[in-house]
């Protein structure tokens, strides 16, 4: 899984369910598939993610939304990853947690510091000016949420900051809910005293940490086993071939990068875009012909081309035969 790609669980769902704000108008809004959030989970890039959140702010038209997704949170509706820091003896063994485990399911590192005893929890986004305010803000609530939740205790935190500009009723309001006041910063954190960073949690669970700590290990060592650029434009190119997307300006939008970026990146791999687009719609092809009962029509159209002549051309230049004959061939064994 590239750096730029993560998983995105089901659980939002009932999260905005409990908000009574519908999906496929938010996706509609993102200009995201209606599949996104249709299936148990989905790849999102850090600029779908940012598209997702700016679109949720606008469909639930909400100035104080983070708010009101902090007293929506409930337990059930984490994700493993989420719902470790959950079981954890404390809250600043929750934190350790979530640094290690929250790549996996959004575009978001975090860096704690603990000097003075005290535990401020700093968040650093992948391309921070364009981070979606509300999403920043509601990343910050997670944390008071979980304090609150797992002690049972009106935990306050002793600073709350982020690069956001609320209004007097918005700053009024986040200060009622976090009993401190919002600060503007550059970097979002979150700071708790050190008692509270230490508050036992009366939802630790041992068992079930045992539990999600191996599968969530494993998913952590596939995520930081970089595949190549090649690698990364042929997954690409199996979303976009359907949709009749078949250039590398596609492909760099689709990576979050320039089409110079992409060629230099492939150049230094040794191949380029149109090297890895053959050997993708040839290994396609193969496979449609010899597993499908797909029209020769119907696979051209699914690897990009305008027309079946350019698909037959294609294919015989590749492989010295005709789609025919290798469906043939395919059907004799």
């Amino acid at each position: 899984m590239s750096s730029d790609r993560f998983t995105v669980g089901p659980s939002g769902r009932a999260l905005l369910a409990d908000l009574g704000v519908n999906l496929p108008d938010v996706l509609r809004r993102a200009a995201l598939p209606t599949m996104v959030y249709a299936s148990e989970t989905v790849e999102l890039t850090t600029a779908q993610y940012y598209a997702f959140w700016r679109a949720l702010d606008d469909e639930a038209a909400d100035p104080l939304l983070p708010i009101r997704i902090g007293e929506a949170m409930r337990a059930e509706v984490f994700d493993p990853p989420m719902f470790s820091a959950f079981c954890s003896p404390t809250l600043r063994v929750a934190a350790a947690r979530l640094r290690t485990y929250k790549k996996l399911i959004g575009p978001l590192r975090l860096v704690l510091d603990s000097r003075g005893g005290a535990m401020t929890i700093e968040m650093h986004w992948p391309d921070a000016d364009q981070a979606p305010g509300a999403l920043m803000l509601m990343e910050l609530i997670f944390w008071v949420a979980l304090a609150r939740m797992a002690t049972r205790d009106d935990v306050r935190p002793v600073r709350f900051a982020a690069p956001v500009d609320p209004t007097v009723e918005q700053a009024a309001a986040y200060r009622r809910y976090l009993g401190t006041p919002l600060e503007h910063s550059a970097v979002p954190a979150v700071t708790f005293s050190g008692a509270d960073a230490e508050r036992p949690f009366l939802t630790a669970n041992d068992r079930m940490w045992e539990y999600f700590e191996p599968g969530l290990r494993r998913r952590l060592d596939e995520f930081e086993t970089e595949p190549s650029t090649a690698e990364l434009v042929r997954q690409a190119l199996l979303r976009l071939l359907p949709a009749g997307a078949s250039t590398i300006e596609a492909a760099a939008r689709e990576l979050a990068v320039s089409g110079r970026t992409l060629q230099r990146r492939l150049q230094s791999e040794e191949t380029n875009f149109q090297a890895v687009l053959r050997h993708t719609r040839e290994a396609l092809a193969h496979h449609y012909l010899s597993t499908s009962r797909m029209s020769t029509g119907e696979i051209s159209y699914l690897l990009g081309y305008a027309d079946t002549n350019s698909f037959y051309r294609a294919f015989q230049s590749w492989t010295g035969r005709t789609p025919d004959q290798i469906r043939a061939g395919a059907s004799a064994i």
